[in-house]
């Protein structure tokens, strides 16, 4: 007899999921993550090697899941965000000893409705990613990003000037508030935001700014590469950034950070690279009909081919604002960009990656990784390559006759 039990099924961490409910928006049938449904519904044989498949293996094993304290726990219980936590492993070397750094990925929604005053919308912000941030702190991660552009709603999808109110110089507020916390824990913080430059007439810029671990400023990037698609053009905000590919070397790593659209460019990955990036992040805010595809395939890719780890983050929910605008696809005027799916998740240089976190609640994932690479040989490839006199490294058999 097929009873209501029957189509009550649980998932790998214990939680309960109906099959044939459609869940809270943003879930993929009811489910949390592709993981989750995927865990939940096949025989656990079927399951160990769709996920060989497509999450690869480290060091020829399955990720490893990595226990936390009860504090971050307790914290993601109470304040009902996600929270995940896995161990990259490498070959252990006889001549150095192993650099194990943790890192951390912040996704979250907006506090509240984009109708209410900016600053109530920025400081509630700031109150909801406080005990999320301190669970990071008290799970011992070293260095820690969140989504781009965090202090606001993704209001750059509206075309109108008002959000650019959400603009602060580098040192500003939400830096302020950060570096205690950076201070407190002991903790390099990455924070993507609406930069206004002071300097320069009030220029806007997508900038991320690195705090320290004494919760000092170590410095700033701005995002290289804007979308321009139909009607949706982030000029009418910023402008490609002039910073370059700046890794900042901090107390725990070398890192880097590719901004959102700059994932689409591979030789913008190469440039973090070639400048010797350990750790490169992605905090995006990208939405389903946009990129979902593509998402668990660039940064992967990245990490395969320049030799670094990638930790990519997407922002979740579906933000509606006040006044009804277009896309560019074609569709008649709406009042939101579409689902924020979240997904954030990390990539390793031997083509593993974490399971991702929920399509569409708050969360916190943390990986423990190995920092180890060789980037000495490409350099100077290129190095050589823009020189004038640059030849070709081919070697050609001295026996093959040529015509």
């Amino acid at each position: 007899m097929n009873t209501r039990e029957d189509k009550i099924v649980t998932s790998e961490n214990g939680e309960e999921n109906d099959k044939e409910s459609p869940g809270k928006e943003g879930s993929i049938c009811g489910f949390d993550s592709l993981n989750q449904l995927l865990s939940s519904s096949l025989k656990p044989q079927v399951y160990q090697e769709v996920t060989r498949l497509l999450q690869g293996l480290n060091c020829g094993k399955p990720l490893e899941s990595v226990a936390l304290p009860d504090s971050a726990t307790t914290l993601s219980s109470n304040h009902g965000f996600d929270l995940k936590a896995f161990s990259f492993h490498a070959d252990k070397e006889l001549m150095r000893e192993p650099r194990i750094v943790r890192v951390g990925l912040i996704q979250n929604s907006i506090a509240l409705p984009t109708t209410h005053p900016f600053l109530d919308q920025k400081r509630a912000l700031f109150q909801k990613l406080k005990p999320i941030i301190e669970a990071a702190g008290a799970s011992g991660v070293n260095i820690l990003c969140l989504q781009e552009a965090w202090t606001m709603p993704f209001g750059f999808c509206t075309r109108e000037k008002s959000w650019c109110e959400f603009a602060e110089p580098v040192d500003g507020e939400s830096t302020q508030f950060l570096s205690g916390l950076a201070q407190k824990y002991n903790m390099v913080i990455v924070s993507p935001i609406l930069e206004r430059d002071v300097n320069h007439g009030e220029t806007i810029w997508n900038t991320a700014v690195i705090i320290g671990n004494h919760g000092n400023i170590i410095g700033n990037h701005r995002k290289n590469h804007i979308p321009r698609v139909g009607d949706f053009n982030e000029s009418t905000y910023y402008m490609e950034g002039n910073t370059g590919h700046p890794v900042f070397e901090t107390a725990y790593g070398r890192i880097a950070v590719n901004i959102c659209y700059g994932r689409h460019h591979p030789l913008n990955w190469m440039g973090f690279g070639l400048n010797g990036a350990e750790i490169v992040f992605n905090p995006s805010a990208t939405v389903g009909e946009l990129s979902e595809p593509m998402w668990p395939i660039e940064a992967r890719n990245a990490a395969i081919g320049n030799s670094y780890f990638v930790g990519s983050i997407n922002r979740i929910g579906t933000e509606v604002f006040p006044n009804p605008f277009t896309s560019g696809d074609g569709k008649p005027q709406h009042t939101d960009f579409g689902h924020f799916y979240g997904s954030s998740y990390f990539s390793a240089p031997d083509a593993s990656c974490t399971p991702s976190l929920s399509r569409h609640r708050d969360g916190l994932i943390i990986s423990d990784m190995d920092l180890t690479a060789r980037y000495d040989m490409y350099a100077d490839m290129l190095a050589h390559y823009v020189k004038p006199d640059f030849a070709p490294q081919i070697i050609t058999d001295p026996l093959l006759q040529k015509v």
